[in-house]
């Protein structure tokens, strides 16, 4: 895996034509939040507005996921974002496997660089290449599992929520088990 710093990462993805998706975006999404914090959260990638303002979960996904970090006492300043893709999939489809492995390795540099405690994955596409490639989200969400030293999390992806109410009571779980492990860790926030 290529070494990056984060000037070196955004200037390669910045003009990346690694996969199809280059084609249609109009940003690269890279990511938002604090580059050096403890916890990282992420996606599957870029909606539109995301798409359009070029920065990770600003539609209505990102702002019911403010909502759930300011409910365990985080926001977007004590946590790293970032997706799976780093440009929009033609109508918000999943990311195909091949559009996923090509950005992998700069999603890989990210957390080299951010150097994580706990990565939460929200939803099944973050998931499967972050947790494990036989992820079931209804049945492995809220279940730790801890990798190379850091504590991951599924959970349900935010725009789930939005289209499943039912879905909400378990995704608090979750982020209460991650508000119990930030203190477990003795993470400053």
């Amino acid at each position: 895996m290529a070494h990056y710093d984060w000037a070196t990462l955004y200037e390669k993805l910045s003009c990346c034509t690694d996969c199809a998706l280059a084609k249609g975006r109009n940003n690269v999404v890279i990511g938002v939040g604090n580059p050096v914090a403890d916890i990282m959260l992420i996606g599957e990638g870029p909606g539109r507005d995301e798409d359009m303002q070029g920065y990770p979960f600003v539609g209505a996904a990102g702002q019911l996921l403010d909502k759930m970090l300011a409910a365990i006492g985080l926001d977007r300043t004590k946590v790293y974002i970032a997706n799976i893709v780093k440009c929009r999939p033609p109508q918000n489809r999943t990311p195909l496997e091949d559009e996923a492995m090509a950005c992998l390795p700069y999603l890989r540099a990210q957390v080299a660089l951010v150097r994580p405690k706990i990565i939460v994955c929200l939803g099944k596409t973050a998931a499967l290449y972050v947790y494990d490639k036989d992820i079931h989200i209804t049945r492995d969400r809220g279940i730790w599992r801890i990798k190379k030293g850091i504590w991951i999390l599924p959970t349900y992806h935010p725009a789930a929520l939005l289209r499943d109410q039912s879905k909400k009571k378990e995704a608090w779980e979750d982020m209460q088990a991650l508000r119990d492990k930030i203190k477990e860790l003795d993470i400053a926030l």
